[in-house]
């Protein structure tokens, strides 16, 4: 296939429970450099119990994604090179936050190399207003009572409201 008629498809995966402004502006970035961007919500056993279910945070992402055009929700199990290879994605997006957060996806990086290399990942640095949240931060301010609606998109604010106000 010619380089001009190539489409670069990359699949942004993560739990995204719940969705903060840090992955949106990696989302808004990577729609930027990708022809088509796919949030991938993996549904992870392995995790502890999940404050939305798939069902919400792919509404809450869609919401939350809908100025970009380029830009899909979706959700998967299993590895994530056999979703790429179903997806025909040629990339992987990876937030990197902190050296600590090198270490971890360099590993998965090399190895989903191994496995696919037709699939290159692609780090892009947190932009420094969100380099601190994380979901995992945004679970445990919330739980606590505190006001997160200036870390995560207004849906998501909305929702995390209503689920902690019963």
């Amino acid at each position: 296939m010619p380089a001009s008629d190539r489409r670069l498809v990359a699949i942004y995966p993560g739990s995204f429970d719940p969705l903060t402004n840090g992955h949106l502006d990696l989302i808004s970035r990577g729609a930027r450099l990708f022809d088509n961007l796919i949030v991938a919500i993996l549904s992870n056993s392995q995790k502890h119990a999940a404050l939305f279910d798939i069902a919400e945070r792919t509404q809450m992402i869609r919401d939350a994604t809908s100025a970009f055009p380029n830009v899909e929700v979706d959700s998967f199990q299993g590895l994530l090179v056999d979703y790429a290879a179903h997806r025909n994605a040629n990339a992987i997006l990876r937030g990197i936050r902190a050296i600590s957060d090198y270490e971890t996806e360099l590993q998965m990086a090399l190895i989903n190399r191994r496995m696919r290399p037709e699939t290159e990942t692609i780090f892009l640095m947190a932009g420094e207003e969100y380099s601190f949240i994380s979901s995992r931060l945004i679970k445990e301010i919330v739980t606590l009572g505190g006001d997160v609606s200036t870390f995560v998109p207004n849906a998501v604010a909305d929702r995390l409201r209503a689920k902690f106000s019963r």
